[in-house]
C-alpha cells in the first residue's frame, strides 16, 4: 500500500518508490518529477553512472540517441557504452566487440512479436520463414547487450548495468563480433534478435553483424531474419538504418513503448519524458512508411508493459489513438508487469487492466492487439 507525497492518496498502485501517483505527474509534472527523480538519482550514483545524461560545455557528443550526451574528458555517456578518450568519442569495449550474453533461444520462443513472428507463424512463407508454420527445431540467437540509454526502475534484466560497471563481468562478457557471425551462420538458426539493456548502444557493433550475416545469406540462400527490441531512443539515421536489415531479411523492429505522458515516462525511465516521447513518435512514423515496402512480415510491432497504476488505461488509448491515426493495422502487444528491480512495492498486473487497456486500443481502431505474459495476470487490484 503506498502513498503519493504530494496529493496524499493511497492505495495498491501507488508506489512509495517512485513516490507520487500519475495523477499528479499529469497535473502537476514539475513538483512530481522532483520527487520520482530521486530513485534514479540514488541507484545510479550507487553504480558509478551518470545521474542523468551528461553536458559538458566542450565534451564529446554522442548523437547515437535522444538523451544526446556531452561528455566530459574521461567521463561515460548516461548509457555507460561511450566516453571521451582524449577529445574522441570511443566505445568502451571497442567498435570491434560487444559487452554483450548471446545464447540459443528454441522456436518459437517467447518472443515480444510472437503473434505475427515468422518463427512462430510461418508469416512470410517462403520468402521469410522456414516453413508455412512454426519453426520447431530452429533457433533464435538471442543477443543480450549490456549498457541502456534508459534507467527503467521496474527494469527485468537490471542484472546487465552490473556486468557493464564491473570490470571483472565487463571482461567475462566482452566478445568479438567476429565470435557472433560466426554462430549466427548456423543453418539451425534462422532469426537474431538484439534486445538488453538496449540494443541501441551497440547499434555500430550490431549493425555490423547484421550485415555480413546477410550477406553471407544473400550468398548461400539462407533465412537470417533480423529483429529488434528495443526503447525507440535511437536516433532517426540510425534506426533507418536498424529498419533497413530488418526490412531486408523479414525481421521485425519492436519499439517498447514505455508511457505516453512525458512525465510519467520520465518517472519510470529516468530521461527526459518529452523528448522520448518524441522521438518515439518520429521512429513509428518513419517505420509505418517504411512498411509500405514489405506487406508479407510486419515491420514495426509496439509493446506496452502495463505498471500498475502508472501505464494505465489511458496511457495505453493515447498510444493506440495514435498508432490507428497511421496505420490501424500495426501490431500493438500489452505486455503484463511483474514486480522486479527498484519497483518491487507493485502487484502484477490484473486481469481487469489488461482487459480493458486492450479494448480501449480496439476502440481507437487498431486491429491487431495482443495481451501476452498472461500466466502473470491476476485479480490484485
Amino acid at each position: 500500500m503506498g502513498r503519493c507525497i504530494l496529493c496524499g492518496a493511497s492505495g495498491p498502485t501507488i508506489s512509495s518508490r517512485i513516490g507520487v501517483c500519475a495523477d499528479c505527474l499529469r497535473n502537476s509534472p514539475r513538483q512530481a518529477l522532483e520527487v520520482a527523480m530521486r530513485i534514479h538519482r540514488e541507484y545510479r550514483a550507487k553504480l558509478g553512472l551518470p545521474i542523468e545524461p551528461p553536458r559538458a560545455p566542450n565534451g564529446v557528443k554522442c548523437m547515437l540517441c535522444v538523451n544526446r550526451c556531452s561528455i566530459p574528458p574521461n567521463g561515460v555517456g548516461f548509457c555507460g557504452l561511450w566516453t571521451n578518450d582524449g577529445g574522441k568519442l570511443k566505445h568502451v569495449a571497442g567498435l570491434d566487440h560487444a559487452i554483450v550474453h548471446y545464447y540459443l533461444d528454441p522456436l518459437p520462443t517467447n518472443c515480444v512479436a510472437t503473434p505475427v513472428c515468422p518463427a512462430a507463424t510461418g508469416c512470410g512463407y517462403p520468402r521469410y520463414a522456414l516453413r508455412p508454420g512454426a519453426e520447431y527445431g530452429y533457433y533464435n540467437l538471442a543477443v543480450f547487450f549490456a549498457g541502456c540509454n534508459l534507467d527503467c526502475v521496474f527494469c527485468q534484466n537490471w542484472e546487465h548495468k552490473d556486468i557493464l560497471v564491473s570490470g571483472s563481468l565487463r571482461e567475462r562478457y566482452t566478445v568479438s563480433l567476429n565470435e557472433i557471425v560466426k554462430v549466427a551462420k548456423n543453418d539451425l538458426i534462422p532469426c537474431i534478435c538484439y534486445f538488453g539493456g538496449d540494443p541501441g548502444p551497440h547499434a555500430p557493433q550490431a549493425i555490423r553483424i547484421s550485415r555480413l550475416v546477410l550477406d553471407y545469406a544473400k550468398k548461400f540462400g539462407k533465412i537470417k531474419r533480423i529483429c529488434w527490441e528495443t526503447n525507440g531512443l535511437e536516433s532517426p539515421w540510425v534506426a533507418k538504418a536498424m529498419a533497413e536489415l530488418s526490412l531486408e531479411s523479414g525481421g521485425i523492429f519492436k519499439i517498447d513503448w514505455k508511457a505516453w505522458t512525458p512525465s510519467i515516462y520520465q518517472a519510470l525511465t529516468g530521461v527526459d519524458g518529452s523528448a522520448a516521447t518524441e522521438n518515439i513518435r518520429n521512429l513509428v512514423r518513419m517505420l509505418i512508411d517504411m512498411s509500405s515496402l514489405r506487406k508479407e512480415v510486419p515491420l514495426l510491432v509496439v509493446s506496452v508493459l502495463l505498471v500498475p497504476g502508472y501505464v494505465d488505461v489511458e496511457e495505453v488509448q493515447s498510444i493506440a489513438k495514435f498508432i490507428a491515426s497511421l496505420d490501424r493495422d500495426v501490431p500493438l502487444v500489452l505486455l503484463a508487469f511483474h514486480p522486479d528491480h527498484l519497483l518491487k512495492d507493485l502487484p502484477p498486473t490484473s486481469r481487469r487492466h489488461a482487459e480493458e487497456a486492450a479494448k480501449v486500443a480496439r476502440e481507437e481502431g487498431l486491429r491487431k492487439v495482443f495481451i501476452e505474459n498472461v500466466w502473470l495476470l491476476g485479480d490484485y487490484y
